[in-house]
């Protein structure tokens, strides 16, 4: 649904191996060469059902069996898996989405300039790498997670417009980073996004993200301060009884028909390469969106479903486009000229898969990796939940923009939801062994 298109790579391409944990290990290799990881998950109409729209982050992906047999440390077999900390790509980003994440962006205190963001980074590079791999910090662990195991802990970091003059690195701030356009409907709350520095910090249990943030805040005391901070969560692995793509706060099945590894220019729509404007220090990087949006549940819920299938395109019982035959299933290819016994469009034309299928927006992808959100209720009594969203690809201003842009006036699934925070951040590339995370920037 209203997510973006979601890709991931192969092992290749990741330059990250998995570690094997038994039955627990999250990356086990799948068929033709690629593997588990690959995100399969966000899209309805099959690119970025809702890169603005945007509902639940669920994905569908063959995780391995987490049914409680025994495994090698702490943890069980949910909490000894481990996803690689280094690599070429940041960890994070093609991987599937653990059941909870804390995202959180930083300031640069006055005078911290370059050295004070390298040593920064030095750190988190040595804690991030340790935590991941289940053992504790050497510096501020509180033993929290002590016996948790790494349950697929990841750590990944990007950078805002705004960190490269604070850090003296003007001349090396890439044009992708320009500010996104105000979209129709936008009510962002500033002191809720942006940030110099973003951390996405993904596990399969609640205290290991939050115990992984803690060390980062502390490490990060007299040299950056948390700017914001929003908590989310996703489907727990094993919760249901085989592999399903997961269903967001609105009901709707959410993760269909996404680009897959083993399609064409897969990585080359997440990733950037070098040449044109894009500087080098961010080959094997990407550039990520971040929305946080709030889901009108009480006037969806009021809608009967067979209404809701029509705002969104889909069958609600099984994900299978309108239109389609009884038993077709989620997957069924999209047919957008199909017609309903009155001869009207199936599919009606502000259905959320129509307005957001690939052929009406020039082909732009993204790799979406959300969560859903619920903060309590809001002073009118309504929920504060939603989705966290998250977009991955390799120039925002091809991908999510033009996107967003036509979302935002011919969604109908927009009369439902209310963007409220927002932020755009280059990711570096990962950190090789020996190195740091941002090392191409800060000495490139």
């Amino acid at each position: 649904m209203s997510g973006v298109t979601d890709m991931s790579t192969d092992h290749a391409s990741s330059g990250r191996k998995p570690t094997s944990h038994g039955p627990a290990d999250r990356a086990s290799a799948g068929p033709a060469g690629f593997t588990r990881r690959a995100l399969l998950g966000t899209a309805g109409a099959g690119l970025l059902v809702g890169a603005g729209a945007g509902v639940a982050g669920a994905v569908a992906y063959d995780r391995p069996d987490r049914s409680g047999r025994a495994a090698a440390g702490p943890g069980g077999a949910l909490g000894a898996a481990r996803v690689p900390f280094r690599g070429e790509h940041q960890a994070g980003i093609t991987d599937p989405p653990q059941a909870r994440v804390q995202l959180a962006a930083f300031d640069l205190a006055e005078g911290v300039g370059r050295d004070g963001l390298r040593t920064l980074l030095q750190r988190w590079t040595k804690a991030a790498d340790r935590l991941t791999a289940g053992e504790p910090s050497e510096e501020f662990d509180n033993q929290v997670a002590l016996d948790a195991g790494p349950c697929s802990l990841t750590v990944t970091v990007g950078f805002g417009a705004t960190l490269f003059d604070k850090a003296g690195l003007a001349d090396r701030r890439p044009p992708g980073l320009a500010p996104l356009p105000a979209f129709p409907g936008d009510a962002l709350d500033p002191a809720r996004g942006d940030g110099d520095l973003f951390v996405q910090i993904g596990a399969d249990d609640a205290l290991v993200a939050v115990h992984a943030l803690r060390v980062l805040q502390r490490l990060a005391a007299g040299t950056a301060a948390l700017r914001w901070q929003s908590a989310g969560f996703a489907r727990t692995p094993g919760a249901a009884a085989q592999p399903v793509t997961g269903r967001n706060l609105m009901g709707q099945i959410d993760g269909t028909n996404n680009p897959r590894p083993d399609e064409d220019g897969f990585a080359a729509k997440v990733f950037c390469a070098a040449g044109g404007d894009q500087p080098a220090w961010l080959t094997g990087g990407s550039y990520l969106v971040f929305r946080r949006i709030r889901m009108l549940l009480d006037n969806w819920e009021a809608l009967p479903v067979d209404r809701q299938e029509r705002v969104i395109g889909r069958r609600k019982s099984d994900g299978a486009p309108l239109g389609a035959p009884a038993g077709a299933g989620e997957r069924s290819p999209v047919d957008l000229a199909a017609q309903g016994p009155d001869g009207t469009l199936a599919i009606p034309a502000d259905a959320h898969i129509r307005v957001a299928a690939p052929a009406a927006n020039g082909g732009a992808a993204m790799l979406r990796r959300g969560f859903s959100y619920h903060d309590g209720l809001l002073p009118d009594g309504s929920p504060d939940a939603g989705l966290l969203f998250l977009a991955f690809q390799n120039d925002p201003g091809k991908g999510f923009t033009p996107v967003q842009r036509k979302l935002s006036r011919g969604d109908g699934l927009s009369r439902f939801l209310r963007h409220e925070a927002s932020g755009l951040y280059a990711l570096p590339p990962g950190a090789p062994p020996g190195g740091y995370l941002g090392r191409q920037l800060l000495e490139g």
